[in-house]
């Protein structure tokens, strides 16, 4: 699993556990339904900090929050 496929599971679950469709999400993060779309679907390269920042603040989590899953503690470098 490489970070991109990460930040997507993990908004997808944070979607389910809240009942929260991917339009709704658009909407209370002021996120382009677009840019949602492109992140879940994998076409995003690099989903940027703010973004993240802003669907963080629609699910009234922080980005520590975010990030803190076995999911992206277990991540490979990327460096390549």
């Amino acid at each position: 699993m490489n970070t991109r496929e990460a930040i997507a599971i993990r908004i997808k679950y944070l979607c389910k556990e809240r009942s929260i469709t991917p339009n709704g999400l658009s909407y209370i993060s002021a996120v382009p339904q677009a840019t949602i779309k492109s992140i879940l679907n994998g076409e995003s390269k690099n989903p940027g900090t703010i973004t993240i920042k802003k669907l963080c603040d629609g699910f009234g989590i922080t980005l520590g929050e975010f990030f803190s899953t076995p999911e992206f503690d277990t991540l490979d470098q990327e460096i390549q």
